[in-house]
């Protein structure tokens, strides 16, 4: 069972935005509160299944656990990273099973549910498509006013993907204003 980690002091947000990193030994999650453009970390933490467990028993915990995030938050907007596909099929093909349970639960819940590539979440997080992991720990624990880089990496990844849906989303407001 994660740990949800709610930040004290958070005022009533105007949104609420779920960030998933996808996987199946470990999902990233954050729930970025966002009133007036500024951005606080309400959780930010991993699922995380066994990897001696079948398969099928690791997606059902995902999804428990994704759904009781979702009930517990009640989050108005998901992001997830979209699949990478790397030199490894068979971790590719694990981590699309697990997005798909996860896209379900999304789904469930009424979601809209937006998805970004790697790139696009590094470019909107530190300005560079190609930032490495240090860098875009970095500026999520600046943008986030966090003393700490959140970790594991994928809980920072998480963050970083809320952070691009927030920032992508008000610069679609602001560009629809000024047409």
């Amino acid at each position: 069972m994660p740990r949800f980690q709610r930040q004290t002091g958070v005022t009533s947000p105007g949104r609420l935005i779920l960030g998933i990193d996808p996987g199946l030994a470990i999902v990233g999650y954050a729930v970025l509160a966002e009133q007036a453009g500024v951005l606080q970390a309400l959780a930010c933490n991993v699922i995380r299944t066994e990897a001696w467990m079948p398969q099928p028993a690791r997606l059902k915990i995902l999804y428990e656990q994704i759904t009781t995030l979702l009930a517990t938050y009640r989050p108005g907007e998901a992001a997830i990273e979209s699949l990478f596909f790397a030199k490894n099929k068979k971790t590719a093909m694990a981590v699309a099973q697990a997005r798909g349970v996860l896209l379900l639960a999304l789904s469930q819940a009424g979601l809209d549910i937006a998805e970004y590539t790697p790139a696009e979440v590094k470019q909107a997080v530190t300005g560079y498509g190609n930032a490495k992991k240090a860098q875009v720990g970095e500026m999520v624990r600046i943008l986030l006013h966090l003393k700490a880089v959140p970790r594991p990496d994928d809980a920072a990844d998480a963050a970083a993907v809320a952070i691009c849906h927030a920032h992508t989303i008000q610069n679609c407001k602001k560009r629809k204003g000024h047409e």
